[in-house]
C-alpha cells in the first residue's frame, strides 16, 4: 500500500486550475474577436490597405454631402464674362 503514495505525491501539481469565471469570460471574448478579426481578413493580401481605402472613401462622402449642404455644387465656380 505504500508503493501507491509516491506516485499520488506529484499528482496535485499536474491538475490544471480553471480560472474563474470572469477571467474564463474575458478569454472567451478575445478568443471570439480574434477569430472575427480573422474571418474578416481572410483572402486579403493587405488588410491594412484595405482599410485605408475604406476611411478615405468615406472622408471624401462626408465631404461631399457636406459640400450638398452649405450649397456648394461641388466646388465649381462658373466665371461670366
Amino acid at each position: 500500500m505504500g508503493m501507491c503514495l509516491p506516485c499520488l505525491n506529484g499528482a496535485h501539481e499536474d491538475v490544471v486550475e480553471t480560472p474563474d469565471p470572469e477571467t474564463r469570460r474575458k478569454q472567451l471574448a478575445e478568443a471570439a474577436e480574434k477569430r472575427q478579426k480573422e474571418a474578416t481578413n481572410r483572402g486579403i493580401k493587405d488588410p491594412e490597405a484595405l482599410e485605408r481605402k475604406k476611411k478615405k472613401l468615406e472622408e471624401m462622402e462626408k465631404q461631399a454631402k457636406i459640400s450638398e449642404v452649405s450649397g456648394q455644387g461641388g466646388g465649381l465656380k462658373w466665371q461670366v464674362g
